[in-house]
């Protein structure tokens, strides 16, 4: 079994930055199997940051990793208006896939 409990989401204006984590607990194979997606209103959940990045996020976003505490980062900078949406935590090994509870991430001025 595993959990995650992802924080640092909020309220920032365009151009501003956050960095949200993602802590893990229970059987964690490998911190490289976790990355980060996001689902905005209307649209389909999508890969932000694991291996790669996503096009839209490139350059502006920067996904790390600590072993020792199981926790994983997204650092968000120049954040725009279309990066609003829940963000969520995964970790996939094997025929382990599991989601954390997704954190709000709101960009408006």
């Amino acid at each position: 079994q595993v959990q995650l409990v992802e924080s640092g989401g909020g309220l920032v204006q365009p151009g501003g930055s956050l960095r949200l984590s993602c802590a893990a607990s229970g059987s964690i194979f490998s911190i490289y199997a976790m990355g980060w997606y996001r689902q905005a209103p209307g649209k389909q959940r999508e890969l932000v940051a694991g291996i790669k990045y996503a096009d839209s996020v490139q350059g502006r976003f920067t996904i790390s990793r600590d072993s020792a505490k199981n926790t994983v980062y997204l650092q968000m900078n120049s954040l725009k208006l279309e990066d609003t949406a829940v963000y969520y935590c995964n970790y996939k090994y094997g025929t382990y896939d599991y989601w954390g509870q997704g954190t709000q991430v709101i960009v408006s001025s």
